[in-house]
């Protein structure tokens, strides 16, 4: 058996169904191979938009995604997209083709090793054919135990040499993992307790880690026996919110003021999955006179205020969710905090549209167009939100219970949302959803709808066209300098993508948004709709950022 087939082997033992690359001369015969196992394979037209749809897919299906790339430049490509699937905390496995051991002098050589250092990627190195089976095992460990990308390196002339020591009984990465709950200290719930006791206004958290967990019921549970308000981090957005009435939707920057004003009045913040970053608790400066709980599997955390928590548990959400209910309920605590007639009629005006919108001539105002997608769009359909100043708006206005993935603040790279949201559709088995982007992100990756048309994937891109780099847009004119330096004009998006073989709109009005979006529903296909939006509407956090706003 050659060493390539080998390798290929030991990727469909770990699992491995789907790969995303493109193909060259040093991982050609390993793409074979996975072809000959009937592994998925989505040839891209960037290898860094490949990684970026590895990195959606294993968001969506929950293990770790695969990337593949020839040697040198092939490698080279991935930088951006892997610093971004890093900071996100993804499990990811990239198989790079390398040039020959020892030939520095060929075309394509690349210090690969020091090349995926700089861009926070694992390394493992294939260097000996004896050592191929064990690497794709190292590599797919340490990608799920520690949730990050793993590159490994196989040179050429080690892949195409004869492995004369297969292992037939080859033992996956998933034997090697011992999953058990991680039980809170009983001590800590009772100090966690003491505090929730003597607390009248408790906020509860909720973060990536607890969605992960899947602890909702017990989120719930204590939230009623708190009188809790129930927040969530970005990175949980929406996340049960149509399972009580007194979710406040995010906290931090991107929280409204109505929410701002009620997180302001707690005095106990129990933190489920949560890191509690500056921007959830804006520094310390949203709950300045709150204790706080938090409970996580982390050994440590330090808070965006600088400080540890008042009181740390370290444990799994469901286990100490329900502990912690229970201590409380065995103390007698029920707490009537924020659960009363007048906070949920605060809440509630959070869903009124504003009184007036922006009108300018074939333009729509952002926030009208949010309104529109979030009321025309089926809850079923998940959603992906990108960056840059025109996320802000669905950031903030996306109501709806709905499966939210943001991109927001993962490297701060725009273009990337789309990647991750191609990935993460083709993981839920093509099953249609929506990204939201910008202009400038979406052109930025935009041969890869022409993927999308070639897989029949029916991802429906709204790009919210102010025809510049929004950002740079408004923090010019917030600085005194010439915001126009910052525009760029586009073609008629729709136009593109029906070229590229899709669905396409180009929209400038509330209705005409109405009818392309009712297109896309009644006949799913991939699809652009280019919503022209007005530069006339500053977002919330702008407003606060840049001008320093109360609003």
């Amino acid at each position: 058996m050659k060493v390539y087939e080998a390798l290929a082997e030991a990727f469909v033992r770990e699992g491995t169904s789907h790969v995303f690359g493109m193909m060259g001369d040093a991982n050609m015969h390993w793409m074979a191979a996975l072809a000959d196992r009937g592994v998925h394979l989505y040839e891209v037209r960037h290898e860094g938009s490949g990684l970026g749809m590895a990195d959606g897919w294993a968001r969506g299906a929950g293990r770790p995604g695969v990337i593949t790339t020839t040697s040198g430049p092939g490698v080279s490509q991935l930088a951006t997209s892997m610093i971004v699937a890093s900071r996100a905390g993804t499990p990811l496995v990239a198989f790079c083709g390398e040039t020959p051991l020892g030939d520095e002098g060929a075309t394509q050589y690349l210090d690969q090793r020091r090349f995926a250092a700089a861009i926070e990627c694992e390394f493992i190195h294939v260097t000996r054919p004896e050592n191929a089976q064990e690497a794709v095992r190292q590599a797919f460990y340490l990608a799920r135990t520690e949730s990050k990308p793993v590159m490994i390196s196989a040179p050429f002339d080690v892949q195409v040499a004869e492995l004369d020591d297969y292992d037939e009984e080859y033992l996956p990465s998933t034997t090697l993992i011992r999953t058990s709950r991680l039980l809170p200290d009983p001590v800590d719930v009772e100090a966690a307790c003491d505090l929730v006791q003597n607390a009248k206004h408790v906020v509860i958290i909720a973060g990536r880690g607890a969605r992960k967990a899947d602890s909702g019921e017990q989120i719930l549970a204590l939230q009623g026996q708190t009188g809790a308000l129930l927040a969530t981090t970005l990175q949980a957005k929406n996340w049960l919110c149509d399972r009580t009435d007194f979710h406040v939707g995010l906290s931090g920057l991107f929280g409204d003021k109505t929410s701002m004003e009620l997180l302001q009045e707690a005095d106990c913040v129990i933190a489920v999955g949560a890191s509690l970053n500056h921007y959830t608790i804006e520094s310390g400066y949203l709950y300045p006179e709150a204790k706080y709980i938090q409970i996580d599997t982390a050994p440590h955390l330090v808070m965006g205020n600088g400080r540890t928590a008042d009181c740390y548990l370290q444990a799994d959400a469901v286990s100490a969710v329900a502990e912690l209910t229970r201590a409380l309920k065995e103390r007698s605590v029920r707490l009537e905090g924020y659960h009363t007639d007048a906070v949920r009629q605060h809440l509630t005006a959070r869903f009124q549209p504003p009184a007036q919108y922006v009108r300018e001539p074939g333009r729509l105002d952002p926030r009208e167009a949010i309104w529109i997608l979030d009321h025309e769009l089926p809850g079923e359909m998940g959603l992906v939100l990108g960056s840059g100043h025109q996320t802000d708006f669905g950031t903030m206005l996306f109501q709806r219970s709905r499966d939210v993935l943001s991109n927001y603040g993962m490297f701060g790279a725009i273009g990337q949302a789309p990647l991750i949201a191609l990935g993460q559709l083709i993981a839920q088995g093509n099953r249609p959803g929506f990204v939201v982007e910008g202009d400038a992100s979406f052109l930025m990756h935009l041969s890869e709808f022409e993927t999308a048309c070639r897989y029949d994937v029916p991802l429906l891109v709204v790009v919210m066209n102010d025809q510049g780099l929004g950002a740079e847009y408004h923090k010019a004119r917030a600085k005194g300098l010439d915001p126009e330096l910052a525009t760029i004009s586009t073609p008629e998006l729709g136009t593109v993508a029906q070229a590229l073989g899709g669905g396409g709109a180009t929209v400038r009005t509330p209705q005409e948004l109405r009818d392309a979006l009712a297109e896309y529903v009644r006949a799913p296909r991939p699809t652009v709709i280019d919503v022209r939006i007005t530069r006339e509407v500053l977002s919330t956090p702008y407003r606060r950022i840049q001008y320093g706003e109360d609003v």
